[in-house]
C-alpha cells in the first residue's frame, strides 16, 4: 500500500517548475476494484518549508479541471498572474503541488493499455488517490490550501469533506456543490453517448476515434466558452462552421476512452450532504455567465449556511469568457490571495 519511488526532473512548462511521478500500490477503488499500480504524475513549483516540528508548512494543492492536466496551471492566464514575486500563490512563498488527476496526463489511464477494462474511477477516487500522493509519496501532512478549478473545484468540496483537517482553508473556482444534473448532465451525456453508442467505438477497441465524438466535440467549446467570446471568435455563419470544424479536428488528438471515462467520472458527485462535515475555511468563486454553474439556480446561496466557515463571491469579469474565466488568473486571483492572506497563521 505504500508509495514507490519517486523521480523528478526540470519540467519545460514554466521555469522552475519540477516534474515527478509517485507509484500506488494495490489502489482499491470504490467500486472494489484494485489496481496493482497506480501511478499520478504531478508538477512542483517552490521550495518546502518546515516548521519546529519538520512538517511541510506550505504546501498549497491545485487540482485541475476535467480535459486538463497539470499544465493547465502553466498556461499564460494562470501564470503570468499566480506565481510571482508578490502574486497570489507566490512560489517564493508557496510548496504548489499540481497533480495529474487519474486517468489524464502523466498519470495511470485507459489508453495505457486496459482500455474499456480500466476500472471506472469516480472523484472520491481521484481524490484519495490526490491525499496520497501528498501523505505517502510527498510526505505532506497537512496543506495550507486546497485550490481547484471546474472539475478540481468539485474535487476541493470531496476533499474538504472526506479530510476535513488536512487543510487550513480550501478555494473551489467555476463548481458547485450540486450533483451534475439538469442542462450540464444533458450536454455530458451527448459526448458520452457519441462515444459508447458509436459502431467504430467496438467496446473500447477502436483504432480511430468514433466520428460520432469528433462531431460531438465542439459542445465542450459551446457549454464553457462565452456567448461574447464565442461571436468574436466566429462572427459569420461561415467561420462558426469552420471553428466547428476546427474543434473536431482537435479532438482527433484525443483518446475516446479517456474522455468517455472522464466525463462519466462525475457519477460519484453529491457533495450536499455532508457539507456540514466542511470546518476549513471554504471560499466559493463562481462567474456570473457561467452555463455549467447557472447563476439561476442559487446552488452557492442555498449550500453556503451549511457550511460552518463557507463564504462565496460571483464574479462578473469584462471580457468574459465564461466557465473558461477559471483560466484568468488576473480575474479571481486576488479573491484568492485575499482569502489566503486572512486564514489563520500555523504555528
Amino acid at each position: 500500500m505504500m508509495a514507490g519511488a519517486m523521480t523528478a526532473d526540470a519540467a519545460d512548462a514554466y521555469p522552475g517548475a519540477r516534474n515527478g511521478q509517485v507509484v500506488l500500490h494495490d489502489f482499491r477503488f470504490n467500486s472494489g476494484d484494485v489496481l496493482p499500480v497506480l501511478t499520478i504524475g504531478y508538477t512542483t513549483l517552490g521550495e518546502p518549508r518546515r516548521d519546529s516540528q519538520g512538517h511541510i508548512s506550505n504546501a498549497v494543492l491545485l487540482l485541475h479541471g476535467t480535459t486538463g492536466t497539470a499544465r493547465n496551471w502553466f498556461l499564460p492566464g494562470l501564470s503570468r498572474h499566480l506565481y510571482g514575486p508578490g502574486q497570489p500563490l507566490d512560489a517564493s512563498r508557496y510548496f504548489l503541488i499540481i497533480p495529474d488527476g487519474i486517468g489524464l496526463g502523466r498519470s495511470t489511464k485507459p489508453s495505457d493499455g486496459l482500455r474499456a477494462k480500466f476500472p471506472h474511477y469516480g472523484y472520491r477516487d481521484m481524490v484519495n488517490a490526490n491525499y496520497r500522493l501528498l501523505t505517502e509519496g510527498l510526505h505532506v501532512d497537512h496543506v495550507r490550501a486546497v485550490i481547484g478549478t471546474s472539475m478540481g473545484g468539485m474535487q476541493t468540496w470531496l476533499f474538504a469533506e472526506q479530510y476535513p483537517d488536512f487543510m487550513d482553508g480550501a478555494v473551489a473556482i467555476a463548481s458547485s456543490p450540486t450533483p451534475v444534473s439538469g442542462r450540464n448532465m444533458m450536454w455530458r451525456q451527448l459526448v458520452i453517448d457519441s462515444i459508447r453508442n458509436a459502431p467504430d467505438w467496438q467496446g473500447g477497441n477502436y483504432s480511430k476515434p468514433p466520428e460520432s465524438f469528433l462531431r460531438t466535440w465542439p459542445l465542450f467549446a459551446v457549454m464553457t466558452n462565452s456567448a461574447t467570446h464565442l461571436q468574436a471568435l466566429a462572427p459569420t455563419r461561415e467561420q462558426a462552421i469552420a471553428h466547428n470544424h476546427a474543434l473536431s479536428q482537435v479532438a482527433q488528438g484525443l483518446d475516446a476512452n479517456d474522455v468517455l471515462y472522464r466525463f462519466e467520472a462525475s457519477a460519484d458527485y453529491h457533495p450536499e450532504a455532508d457539507l456540514g462535515k466542511i470546518r476549513a475555511p471554504f471560499l466559493a468563486v463562481n462567474f456570473a455567465d457561467d452555463l455549467l454553474n447557472p447563476v439561476e439556480l442559487q446552488a452557492l446561496p442555498r449550500a453556503m449556511p451549511q457550511v460552518k466557515q463557507g463564504s462565496y463571491q460571483l464574479l462578473s469579469p469584462m471580457p468574459s469568457f465564461g466557465h473558461q474565466n477559471l483560466g484568468q488568473g488576473a480575474t479571481w486571483g486576488p479573491v484568492v490571495a485575499d482569502f489566503l492572506a486572512r486564514l489563520p497563521a500555523r504555528p
